[in-house]
């Protein structure tokens, strides 16, 4: 147990710490939670929606969900070079980059040009189901216009108007990026969206399947007891995610069960995010019982963010991260409340979530109820007894010790 934390702490840590604050890795990250709000508000309509049942009349909703959260594939692909140039600080380029980034993706979405001069497309691929090729769309315009950023055809010096020259200079990447965009669709016919399906088909059915499941939830543990936050796994979840919980909302609409059983509403809305990733409430509430001053102060300072899902200072201050005698727990309910979840799931218990509904800092059991009715509170209790039952002999040898080293502190005194 040493050597694996000398080596997590010595040499995967930093390691992941410069992956993730790469300016390309950290550009997706930040563009996908400033579109964050967007995916909320289909979160919020959902709240409201529920109205529906208990007020005759009440104006339907979804088309504010539609143009907020069903947008999210072109917001992407605005946000996604527009961060990288201003990471890279070209800020001269950065919004040319962003309005570039939503012409490629409108061209590769291959609308059907009419006769008349409409245009139809497929709305939902301007949605979830467009966010992977928005993210390499983005990716793509990024190296095009920051390797064009570092040539111009002017010298230094020249009287030509400094805004005439980056007009010039900011063309070419312009025009290669959108000659490559017109060869791929309107000479070779090349269907991106598709490419995309057959790529990510055995993707999805790994992230579905019980082991993708169960290894989603504990990675992002491990990761998270050793001090790297899980967001930073976001983008590769999300990716999963949206489309999934899309795909459930789809078939509920036509009258047939939903399937994907990982989704964000699964983890953090349902069973496994108990006051955070890694279940850590029930570990809070322990330490309310603490008899070292230490525990139960940090028990009734985290209690209330807790509740609400945000377990930075317990994870952090406890600590729970880079200690072994707490990280051990929290790896096995990463393991053991999953499998319960999925199988649970899996058997129709309890309703698998098909509401768009991303309000992580909802208590559990109130989330739990809007995604899934009673029985999903009932398999939440379940597993609300386990993880509990877990963290109980973990937390008393971690109370008695601090209570050890109070009393000898005191005694030194």
């Amino acid at each position: 147990m040493k050597r694996f934390m000398k080596w997590m702490t010595e040499s995967f840590a930093p390691r992941l710490d410069a992956i993730t604050n790469n300016i390309w890795i950290a550009s997706i990250q930040e563009a996908i939670m400033v579109a964050i709000p967007m995916i909320f508000i289909g979160s919020i309509i959902t709240l409201i929606s529920i109205l529906q049942d208990f007020i005759p009349g009440m104006p339907d909703l979804t088309p504010i969900t539609t143009f907020s959260f069903g947008l999210l594939g072109l917001f992407i692909a605005f946000l996604t070079p527009y961060t990288v140039m201003e990471k890279k600080e070209r800020h001269k380029i950065k919004l040319l980059a962003g309005m570039t980034g939503i012409s490629l993706f409108l061209m590769l979405l291959n609308p059907v040009v009419n006769e008349d001069g409409t245009v139809q497309f497929v709305l939902e691929r301007f949605g979830p189901a467009g966010m992977v090729t928005a993210l390499i769309v983005g990716v793509f315009i990024a190296v095009i216009m920051n390797v064009c950023a570092k040539f111009s055809f002017f010298k230094k010096g020249s009287s030509m108007p400094e805004f005439i020259m980056d007009w010039f200079d900011f063309l070419v990447p312009i025009a290669v990026i959108m000659g490559i965009g017109w060869v791929l669709v309107y000479q070779l016919h090349f269907d991106i969206f598709g490419l995309i399906m057959s790529v990510f088909e055995p993707i999805n059915a790994m992230g579905q399947s019980l082991i993708g499941f169960v290894l989603f939830n504990f990675i992002g543990v491990v990761l998270y007891s050793f001090g790297v936050s899980p967001w930073v796994l976001m983008p590769i979840w999300y990716a999963i995610w949206i489309p999934a919980i899309e795909e459930n909302a789809a078939l509920v609409a036509q009258g047939l069960d939903p399937v994907n059983i990982n989704t964000f509403e699964t983890f953090f809305s349902g069973w496994l995010g108990i006051g955070g990733m890694g279940a850590t409430l029930p570990l809070v509430i322990w330490f309310l019982f603490a008899r070292s001053k230490k525990l139960k102060t940090i028990g009734k300072a985290t209690l209330i963010p807790s509740l609400f899902n945000i377990n930075e200072p317990v994870v952090y201050g406890a600590p729970v991260a880079f200690n072994p005698l707490l990280m051990v727990p929290m790896w096995i309910n990463g393991l053991i409340t999953p499998i319960i979840v999925y199988l649970a799931l899996d058997m129709g218990f309890a309703q698998i979530p098909s509401k768009i509904f991303q309000l992580w800092y909802t208590p559990i059991g109130v989330s739990t109820y809007l995604m899934s009715g009673f029985n999903g509170l009932i398999l939440l209790a379940v597993v609300l007894l386990i993880v509990f039952a877990v963290w109980f002999p973990f937390f008393k040898l971690y109370d008695a010790q601090e209570l050890k080293k109070e009393r000898e502190y005191q005694e030194e005194a």
